[in-house]
């Protein structure tokens, strides 16, 4: 399976597989001694007796995964990890009168979104421009989030907001496209309410996650760095026009949906389980299990003590006849 910024599938030759096992050592290594030189020694403080970070997580009772297999590649897991992702998810709400007026000034050809996430608050003047322009060279409507100085290339059908209701935007009947960078959050709202994409992952886990939703048709991932205007245009052109984009996020949307309980009922489920039984426990599987070895230990123990027994007879047979 590939790792974070690694962008291979599940599916991959010798070469690939070697590289990520290294990348995984290589992380595995790296996060043992941040551990043991940022961490272990603030656990062991509030423990109260020698304490490191790794022994803590191990002896977690649940993990709740930001993932869901409308998402992840097959992989295997253990019992006590439950998929939630998309928890946050929610039916879009009515935008404010604002917003509303500007998104039904569209028309037909609909609106974008664009946000780069809570953690980018600037860009360079010229990755803005870039981004500027190609947005004025499509129909659409665009609102991006966007705190930094305003582009040179900007035109009239994309404005800037400091924040915007991102869910209710991406539920909004009118948005044809989103323009992200590949957080988590995001594009679970994308997949809730089936929204192609088009990726400009930046950092950490990004690459990877655009990756996931490009190996599934969902989105068009982009190199930030080296795009030109002509790039953006052409992917925004493809994901809004080319029915297979929709197609594909609608189907990974009815995954999503098609589950016995929502991902947030289930996250508040599981915790509670582990609080009601202080932890978590197959206990009939443990009991029956337990069963099994009492009843092979007791049948080998009456084995043993009629083979004992047996033999005593015999060894005493043998001296009474000497005798």
């Amino acid at each position: 399976m590939s790792e974070c910024g690694r962008t291979y599938t599940d599916h991959m030759g010798f070469l690939q597989r070697v590289k990520n096992f290294l990348y995984i050592f290589s992380q595995d290594l790296l996060f043992s001694f941040v551990a043991k030189i940022k961490w272990d020694s603030i656990y062991t403080e509030i423990m109260g007796k020698p304490t490191t970070l790794c022994e803590r997580i191990g002896k977690a009772d649940i993990w709740l995964i930001r993932t869901y297999w409308d998402f992840d590649y097959p992989r295997p897991s253990l019992p006590n990890f439950k998929f939630v992702g998309g928890l946050h998810c929610k039916p879009a709400k009515p935008l404010p009168k604002e917003l509303e007026e500007f998104v039904q000034t569209s028309g037909d050809d609909g609106i974008v979104v664009l946000s780069l996430g809570s953690m980018i608050k600037n860009l360079t003047k010229e990755r803005a421009n870039t981004i500027a322009s190609a947005l004025g060279q499509i129909p659409q409507k665009v609102l991006w989030r966007y705190t930094g100085d305003k582009p040179d290339t900007l035109t009239p059908n994309t404005r800037l907001y400091d924040w915007i209701p991102q869910n209710d935007l991406l539920g909004h009947p009118k948005t044809k496209a989103f323009i992200t960078h590949g957080g988590t959050n995001g594009l679970y709202e994308a997949i809730y309410h089936g929204v192609p994409m088009v990726g400009l992952p930046l950092f950490v886990d990004q690459p990877d996650n655009m990756n996931h939703m490009r190996t599934k048709g969902a989105a068009v991932m982009l190199d930030f760095n080296k795009m030109e205007s002509k790039d953006l245009k052409e992917a925004l052109t493809d994901v809004i026009h080319n029915p297979s984009y929709k197609k594909n996020i609608m189907r990974l949307s009815r995954i999503h949906h098609d589950q016995p309980m929502k991902p947030l009922d289930q996250a508040v489920f599981w915790i509670e389980y582990v609080m009601r039984n202080k932890g978590y426990y197959c206990l009939d599987v443990a009991a029956f299990l337990l069963s099994i070895t009492a009843l092979v230990i007791f049948i080998f123990v009456k084995t043993c003590s009629g083979l004992f027994r047996k033999c005593l007879r015999k060894t005493t047979t043998r001296k009474g006849k000497k005798e």
